[in-house]
């Protein structure tokens, strides 16, 4: 993720940048441009450095297997779904969902509910031309590592990782969002229905709250895009979630977490349809 909000930054500062310069004469400007470089690449640096990183839904989602809360049928997104996606906005929000449910029946060892997320995502990721990152090696490696939970981790990030780095690299940052977006809701989704009584797992709080902090570095990194139709409607989408968290502090209550399930389930069913 910090890769993204370094798109998202460096243009702005070297537009900043750039417009001190622009009544110096053609020395001077060649002088200034110099240093205007050797800052932005410090900068860009100090920003490699320090942006929050936002977890991709395999880390949060090994969280959850961390609490040892059990693997249940039936909550993600159903793989079919994967053929009614039509506009490059549903299939970039659904292929961050896809994303997340594949994390989640990897780090469960759910073997053919693997196959069956990757043969979803590879249905999306074609018709938004990135078939190469979910091919079949993909699989090879995480059959190769079922049993080694922190590996899985890093081969899904990865995976994820080169998602939004193939949309930022060609010009389609509003769909890169969309992706970490749509990943983000499901992990949130699956987190909250482990059970028909969540709050009740001990741990699950701690998840919650930790998803906080990812949600307002989210909002913050599409304010450059809120000019994005796309974008934009995800946002409005996504006020049921920002009127709830606006109101947490450092732990919740059971009626906290009621209360972001209720929010989240809102938010999702205008992302899966």
């Amino acid at each position: 993720m910090k890769k993204v909000a370094a798109i998202i930054i460096l243009p702005m500062l070297i537009l900043s940048f750039s417009g001190l310069s622009s009544c110096k004469s053609r020395a001077e400007k060649a002088e200034m441009k110099k240093v205007e470089l050797d800052q932005v690449r410090a900068l860009e640096t100090e920003i490699e450095k320090n942006v929050y990183p936002l977890p991709t839904s395999a880390e949060v989602l090994k969280m959850l297997h961390d609490l040892e809360v059990g693997y249940i049928m039936g909550i993600a997104n159903p793989v079919e779904n994967s053929r009614r996606y039509f506009s490059s906005t549903a299939r970039a929000l659904n292929l961050g969902v896809f994303g997340a449910d594949l994390s989640y029946a990897t780090l469960y060892n759910m073997h053919q509910e693997v196959i069956n997320y990757l043969n979803a995502i590879r249905v999306l990721a074609n018709e938004l031309n990135m078939s190469k990152i979910y091919d079949e090696t993909l699989y090879e490696r995480i059959r190769e590592n079922f049993d080694n939970r922190d590996q899985l981790v890093e081969i899904l990030t990865n995976a994820f990782n080169q998602t939004y780095e193939y949309l930022s690299d060609n010009d389609q940052q509003a769909l890169a969002l969309l992706v970490v977006g749509g990943a983000w809701v499901e992990g949130m989704y699956l987190t909250t229905h482990v059970s028909e009584a969540a709050y009740q797992i001990a741990g699950i709080s701690g998840v919650l709250l930790e998803q906080k902090k990812s949600f307002e570095l989210f909002l913050e990194i599409t304010e450059p895009y809120m000019s994005d139709p796309a974008v934009r409607e995800f946002v409005g989408w996504l006020e049921p979630m920002k009127n709830v968290y606006a109101g947490l502090t450092t732990s919740l209550t059971n009626q906290n977490i009621i209360d972001i399930t209720k929010a989240i389930e809102q938010v999702r069913s205008q992302v899966v349809l």
